[in-house]
């Protein structure tokens, strides 16, 4: 049986929300259930299964959404962001420090993973004389549980060879009983370990992000900044912390708290709706949100002007570095309520068809050559099962299917009744897709989980 989970986005706590150690005794007691009904076998008979593989797709710890990065400045001898040199030793410390904080604020959910992969999660009871679980049995079948971490945008710092993050990664495996060695965590998954695993259950799977050219270089691969880690650092990080600096005497304490949640805000354009209805509810002061967006603008503009974002962008032609400038002058020129408008004119007019990468699945070579059944991809936190192509013949096993892992997030989400108004909606939401192989789960497939609960 393979599962496989992506986009948990677990953080130190200086800013967005991770999702409760709840959804971990959730997926833990499915897990147990899941196991059970896979050693159902197409025979008929009960065998129990062996062998349980746990793929985590990327983005799982997030080092990323920490303000810890910001306690360096500019021109500073340890001066550090995600972006700079990954061989200082500045870096590889601050990358340390924040990744166990990030376990440190997320123990319990970490230690119930650590449970599942140490075997005391799942028992199985062995099969009697006639093929049937014997539930009377004193003895209890312990399948061996391999948890694999992948890279993706959010934690690609896993994938920076050297000793200094070879330590980092042994603390990572330590702490959740991976499977992995500490010389690397893997994001390309063709190049891994994990490459023959994944093909017995005839699935390709990658993070997703390298179809993001705002969080993934083509050029520089996966082991260096992009424009979106100088985005959510600067601008996402930043100005909760700003605002507390230039005007915490001003404002109720509930509204930087707020603000520290903006990496939770769904779908991520309305973070100007989220700002205003944060002032209107605690605050109710016109003149505060003119302050606040001088503050935005002030960032903005250090955003456009910071070295890296400037050496990013690409002469003769348009690119990640453009679009987003175009964005941020016209956010400048605007104020919150206009950019308000302009979310709510484009909640309206985007489609579902836009958040999908599924159109990328069919240019995979796994597809092309039919090795793959499963192309599954993570990073857009938009789960959808979209169909590729098929013989058209039953029993349709030539069949084959773009499958996104979801996420496991704490979101705040805009309601569609009156957007204007800045209501946000408080929920968890967490996926998992299950694979199977030879006989498990009486000759099933797959099969894909997608919850959400508050």
């Amino acid at each position: 049986m393979l599962i496989i989970i992506s986009d948990l986005h677990l953080g130190d706590g200086t800013t967005a929300n991770s999702i409760p150690a709840s959804a971990f005794h959730l997926f833990a007691n499915r897990l147990r259930e899941m196991a059970f009904f896979a050693s159902f076998r197409k025979d008929g008979k009960y065998r129990p299964i062996e062998t349980v593989d746990i793929v985590l797709l990327g983005d799982i710890l997030d080092p990323i959404h920490s303000t810890r990065w910001l306690d360096t400045q500019p021109g500073a001898v340890n001066f550090t962001r995600p972006w700079t040199e990954t061989a200082s030793p500045f870096f590889a410390s601050t990358v340390a420090e924040i990744t166990q904080n990030v376990i440190n604020e997320n123990a319990k959910a970490l230690e119930i993973l650590r449970n599942c992969a140490s075997g005391e999660t799942v028992l199985l009871p062995p099969a009697n004389a006639r093929g049937k679980p014997d539930m009377d049995s004193t003895e209890r079948i312990r399948p061996d549980i391999r948890l694999h971490y992948t890279v993706g945008n959010h934690d690609w710092y896993y994938c920076v060879k050297g000793k200094l993050f070879d330590e980092i990664r042994r603390n990572i495996i330590a702490t959740m009983a991976l499977s992995n060695t500490p010389d690397l965590f893997p994001y390309d998954l063709e190049k891994s370990s994990l490459y023959e695993t994944l093909r017995a259950y005839k699935v390709f799977a990658r993070h997703g992000d390298y179809y993001d050219k705002f969080n993934y270089s083509r050029e520089l691969g996966r082991d260096h900044g992009t424009v979106g880690d100088a985005f959510a650092m600067e601008i996402l990080n930043r100005f909760p912390v700003e605002v507390q600096r230039r005007l915490g005497d001003q404002l109720p304490e509930a509204i930087i708290d707020s603000l520290r949640r903006l990496a939770n805000v769904r779908p991520a354009l309305a973070t100007s709706l989220w700002i205003s209805g944060q002032i209107k509810r605690h605050a109710g002061s016109a003149a505060l949100e003119v302050e606040l967006k001088k503050v935005w603008d002030d960032l903005c503009d250090e955003f456009l002007q910071n070295p890296f974002v400037r050496e990013q962008d690409k002469a003769f032609q348009f690119d990640a570095v453009d679009a987003m400038e175009i964005l941020l002058k016209i956010s400048k020129r605007a104020s919150f309520q206009t950019l308000n408008e302009i979310v709510v004119w484009v909640r309206n007019k985007l489609s579902e068809k836009e958040l999908s990468f599924a159109e990328h699945a069919l240019n995979e070579p796994a597809f092309l050559n039919d090795t793959a059944k499963f192309i599954v991809y993570g990073h857009t936190h938009h789960h959808e099962i979209i169909s590729l192509d098929t013989n058209g013949r039953p029993p349709y096993e030539q069949s084959q299917l773009y499958i996104n892992s979801g996420t496991w997030h704490t979101y705040f989400d805009l309601a569609i009744k009156n957007p204007e108004e800045q209501k946000f909606v408080p929920y968890q939401t967490m996926t998992y897709l299950t694979f199977y192989k030879d006989d498990e789960r009486e000759g099933r497939q797959f099969e894909t989980w997608s919850g959400t609960y508050a």
